[in-house]
Formats: C-alpha cells, sequence, structure tokens
C-alpha cells in the first residue's frame, strides 16, 4: 500500500473534508433481536463492518488495510458475517464473528467451501446458511450449512445466478437465475432447501427481468414479494410459488419501484419509487389497498428498511446534504462518525432533446457563478444504474474548483423504464454518448459551459464511455479521465469475473468469438488512433470487473503514438474504500485536468 497522506497543519479544503468525512450504510437488524445491527461504515478513513445495538455507538469488527464492505446479521444477531477477499478482488470465503467483538475474533464461516465470487448470502435460524458462488468452470452454484450436517451443493448451472433470500421459516430459497441465457433479464425459482427441488418456477419471457425481494415475514407464508416490468416499467407483484397464485400490487404514482420490503405483520410494504432522479418512500395497505406518501419529499431515499414497531428507518440526502440514517418523521436515527461533511451546491435539473427523446441531466455549479464555465461531465457507471439528488463528494470537489458538473441520465439507465434501460443494446456505448453528446452541445449552446474546456470523465462504465467518447468524438472534449475504464473490450471478456462475462453475453447477444464485430465496434481500443484530448486512466491492480490487462493495451496505443496521457495505478480493486488512496486519485485527476486545460 502507498503510505498515508499525513496530517496537514492548515484546515483541508472543503472537497477534502468531504472525502474524509465519515460515512455509513443503511443498517441491517437482526429479524430475532432488533436492536442488534451489522453496519459498514468509516473507521480512521477506512470502511469497515461494524456491530451496532441501537441507541449506541458502533463497534468495529474488522481491521483490514484495503476495507471491508459486504457483511450480513444472522437472524439472532449473535453472529455477523463478512465476505473476506484479496486487496479488493472481490474473489474470497465467508467469514463471521460475535456480534460486539473486536478485529481478529473471525473464523471461516463455512469450512470446506473454496474461494470463488459471491453469487449472494442468506441466513436463516440455528445456523442455517445458503451460499451462493459464482466462478469459471462451473457458473454458478449454491450450498446448503447447517449446524451438524454435511454442506450440501442444491444447485447449479454454468449460467449466472443469485441467493434472493429464505422463507421466515427456513424451508424455502428464493432463486434469481439466467438459465435462458440472459442475466440482464432474470426469472425466479423457488426451491425446497431440505433437497433442492423446484417449488415454482416464474419468467416472463425475453426482455423482462424477475426480481425477488423478499418472502413474507410470517412463518408458514410462501408469499414471495416480486420485481417487475410487465408494463414496461418496474412494478410489484406478490407471488405464492406453492398454488401459482399472482396478485399485483398497483400504485398510482409517478416513477417506477426500484425496492420494496414487508413490514413485520405482512399487512402492508414500504415501496422505494424512482422518479426524476430521486427516490421516495409510500407505504401501500394490503388491507385496504391504499397508498401512502412517507418520509420526506426532497432529496433521495438511498436504502430503506421496514421495522418490527411499524416504523421504518431510511438512509436519505440531497446533493447539498450528507447521508445519515433516518425514521420516517426525519429524526436521526445513526450519523456517520465524526465530523459531518461540509455542504455542496444543490442540483439544477435540466432536460435536454436527444435523438432517443427527452434526456435528463443534473447539474451543478458554484454559487453566484456566471458562464460560461469549465464543464466536467461526470458519467456514471453501471451502466443500469442512475444518477440522482444524492450527496456525493466527487461531483462536489469539482464544482469547488471552478466547474460546472453535468451528470447524464443516458440511454441505459434505470429509473426511466424498461424502454429507456435496454435501449442501448441496440448498439452498446454508442447509444450512450449521443445522449451525453447532446447535453454537452446543449449546454454550450446555452452559455452554460465554455467550449474550449470541457472535461469527459466517469469510473467503470462511465470511464468506458469517457474513453470511447474521446476516440468517437474528438472534437467535443478537451481532456478526458477515465477510471478503471473497459478500454479493449475483446481482452476485458477473457480476464473479469464470470458474472460480467455473463452481463456482456447478455448485453451483446454473445460473446466475443460468437459476435466479434460487435465487441469491436463498441470498443474503445478500435477507435484509439483518433484520440486528440489529454486523457488520465486510473486503473486498481486487483480489478476483477475491469481488469488491467486490457487498460495496459489501450495504454500501450497511446504510448506508441506518443499521445499525451498518464496513468495512475493503485493496489486494490474496482475502487477503494480507504479515504487516503480516494484522495490521492481525486488530487491526481484535477492536477492533471488543471494542467491540460487552456489558460
Amino acid at each position: 500500500m502507498t503510505a498515508p497522506i499525513p496530517p496537514q497543519d492548515n484546515p483541508l479544503p472543503a472537497w477534502e473534508q468531504r472525502f474524509r468525512a465519515g460515512r455509513i450504510a443503511m443498517p441491517v437488524w437482526a429479524t430475532d433481536a432488533p436492536e442488534r445491527c451489522s453496519v459498514v461504515a468509516t473507521h480512521d478513513g477506512v470502511l469497515e463492518m461494524h456491530s451496532w445495538q441501537y441507541g449506541e455507538q458502533p463497534v468495529r469488527l474488522t481491521s483490514r488495510s484495503e476495507g471491508t464492505a459486504h457483511g450480513e446479521i444472522d437472524p439472532s444477531g449473535e453472529w455477523i458475517w463478512w465476505f473476506d477477499d484479496a486487496a479488493g478482488n472481490e474473489h474470497g470465503l465467508w467469514r463471521k464473528q460475535p456480534f460486539g467483538s473486536a478485529p481478529g475474533a473471525d473464523q471461516i464461516a463455512v469450512p470446506g467451501l473454496e474461494p470463488s465470487y459471491s453469487a449472494g448470502l442468506a441466513l436463516g435460524r440455528d445456523g442455517l446458511a445458503v451460499i451462493g458462488q459464482n466462478d469459471d468452470g462451473y457458473g454458478t452454484r449454491v450450498h446448503v450449512s447447517e449446524a451438524g450436517r454435511p454442506l450440501r451443493l442444491i444447485y447449479e448451472h454454468l449460467e449466472d445466478a443469485g441467493v434472493g433470500g429464505l422463507s421466515e421459516d427456513g424451508t424455502l430459497l428464493a432463486l434469481a437465475h439466467s438459465e435462458h441465457g440472459d442475466s440482464r433479464h432474470t426469472a425466479l425459482r423457488v426451491m425446497r432447501v431440505d433437497d433442492g427441488s423446484t417449488v415454482g418456477d416464474l419468467w416472463d419471457g425475453p426482455g423482462k427481468s424477475l426480481e425477488p425481494l423478499g418472502f413474507a415475514p410470517v412463518v408458514g407464508d410462501p408469499r414471495l414479494l416480486v420485481l417487475h416490468e410487465r408494463e414496461g416499467r418496474g412494478e410489484l407483484l406478490i407471488w405464492d410459488a406453492v398454488t401459482g397464485v399472482e396478485v399485483a400490487v398497483k400504485l398510482d404514482v409517478p416513477g417506477e419501484i426500484s425496492d420494496a420490503d414487508w413490514f413485520r405483520d405482512a399487512s402492508a410494504l414500504l415501496i422505494s419509487v424512482d422518479h426524476e432522479a430521486r427516490t421516495r418512500l409510500y407505504t401501500f395497505s394490503l388491507i385496504d389497498l391504499t397508498t401512502t406518501a412517507v418520509g420526506r419529499p426532497d432529496g433521495t431515499v438511498m436504502s430503506a428498511t421496514t421495522r418490527p414497531d411499524g416504523g421504518a428507518w431510511a438512509l436519505w440526502s440531497s446533493a447539498a446534504l450528507p447521508a445519515a440514517v433516518r425514521d420516517l418523521d426525519g429524526e436521526e436515527v445513526l450519523a456517520p462518525p465524526g465530523e459531518p461533511a461540509p455542504r455542496s451546491v444543490e442540483i439544477e435539473d435540466v432536460w435536454v432533446d436527444g435523438p432517443g427523446g427527452r434526456v435528463h441531466t443534473l447539474l451543478r455549479r458554484p454559487a453566484g457563478a456566471e458562464g460560461p464555465l469549465p464543464l466536467f461531465i461526470d458519467v456514471h457507471g453501471g451502466p443500469t444504474a442512475h444518477d440522482a439528488d444524492w450527496f456525493r463528494a466527487y461531483p462536489s470537489a469539482w464544482v469547488d474548483h471552478g466547474f460546472a458538473v453535468l451528470q447524464v441520465n443516458y440511454r441505459g439507465s434505470t429509473g426511466y423504464g424498461s424502454q429507456w434501460r435496454d435501449a442501448l443494446e441496440q448498439r452498446v456505448g454508442h447509444i450512450e454518448l449521443e445522449d451525453v453528446v447532446a447535453a454537452r452541445d446543449h449546454l454550450v449552446a446555452s452559455g452554460v459551459a465554455d467550449a474550449g474546456k470541457i472535461v469527459l470523465g466517469g469510473a467503470s462504465w462511465g470511464g468506458y464511455l469517457t474513453l470511447l467518447g474521446l476516440g468517437l468524438y474528438p472534437d467535443r472534449w478537451d481532456v478526458g479521465v477515465a477510471g478503471v475504464p473497459v478500454a479493449d473490450y475483446v481482452a476485458a471478456y477473457d480476464d473479469e469475473m464470470e458474472a460480467l462475462k455473463a452481463f456482456d453475453r447478455s448485453l451483446f447477444g454473445g460473446s466475443p468469438d460468437e459476435v466479434p464485430e460487435k465487441y469491436r465496434d463498441s470498443s474503445p481500443i478500435t477507435y484509439v488512433d483518433r484520440v486528440i484530448a489529454p486523457v488520465l486512466v486510473l486503473a486498481g491492480e486487483n480489478d476483477p470487473r475491469c481488469p488491467i490487462r486490457q487498460i495496459e493495451n489501450y495504454v500501450g496505443v497511446l504510448a506508441e503514438r506518443g499521445a499525451e496521457h498518464e496513468v495512475y495505478r493503485y493496489d486494490a480493486g474496482h475502487g477503494s474504500l480507504v479515504d487516503d488512496e480516494r484522495v490521492r486519485q481525486v488530487r491526481a485527476e484535477i492536477a492533471f485536468v488543471l494542467g491540460h486545460l487552456p489558460e
């Protein structure tokens, strides 16, 4: 690891304070001990697993130089499980340790399993655990671990699948799978835990996904809450796999449903609805079928959970205010550790006419600044994600340096219906960039952006679109910043984790051997000779999603051409959980951009 950044005598700039401020995720509470939770939060600038007794301070469980970000608490509240990988490579094993214990008290959770990528985890009572694994050679495997019984394999398939939850009595397992060959649009299966036999299958056909959201929290109740898209947007149904009965859940609200949770008596649902880059909460009564808006009407709910007292917690933030866990009355339940992050600016909604329809974009500008301004276009990853009115240190850093920052919910983004999300399949990369370019041109024409000071940047899929955009539209950008990108798509496919190979086959309609021209057409390395803007590429040495070799291929061509570029390599995976490293990366980006933009 690189040496830590030494402490500074002078107060840190606001942008760096935001990166170093404490962060917290949504607590996960134990079903049979609801005052006990597991929670991911920063400790001394590193994200780690914590145990948290409601009303007290979180207690750190893990201490790893690379951090720890994935964990779960068992129903009894006695054990917390966390995923142990090597330096961010996402390939590892589950470990567990007692609630409230100190770092080092962990043990292998399931002896006998080989390291793999995680394909989900579900914990039941009395030591029951269902562990999903994904890796080269076998695709997906699901094992059952029970106290006093040998480890059992109950599912295996070459295509991608994931554990979707256990019934309240631990007898049924929900599985999302892509046996039909399309991991972007999964089917559902409910299986018996004792023997792996099928109770029921549900599939809506090509291009329509089904996602399990959890069984009814009542012993003996086999009903499963399901997110579907039969009408072209996210909606809910309740499926009884034993009888085959389906009950539609109809909400008359704008937007599309992205998540939902049962209240503990199964009489109502807590539902998250995405609408125009904000997510808000509604309750839906299964008794009188009424819908009620709850929680704050502004900003964005990043995640939410019901509570046994009939209330709920939500992790809420806005572009201006950092995230904290609040109840439905807005009272703070759990704040991030340490001093709060400085406020940032609010976002402006800008709608742009694009070639595939109106594109929703989010604009941040320095307070009181007059245009035209230098513009940083921060392209989101995913691609099945979207930018929202939530707090992020990264775009705020550019605002603090005098930039307007634009985020584009291009075709391929979630939150705007299934057709918008899947439109990129027509021509991967090219479709998204048409929307990004339309947004860029709109801000230049309207006088917001300086046409000679345009930066294209992003990470992961955003890094991919950055490199592709620099080659496809070389005259539109003055500098590029590509974090952990796909740079050479064929080499990336060869080296990436198995689940992403399945994703790419779904996206392109086959592997590089089967549809080579599609991969060539959408690969940044195809157009690298056209790149004229200086470009900074950031790459994780252990990244299983956008592996280092394919980035080296791309950078090698830039070097052969004598093109202006720099490479920042760091010892982690697809991003870092360590504040020091995150700050180093942003410092490098800011220095590169300011050093290459025209005066």
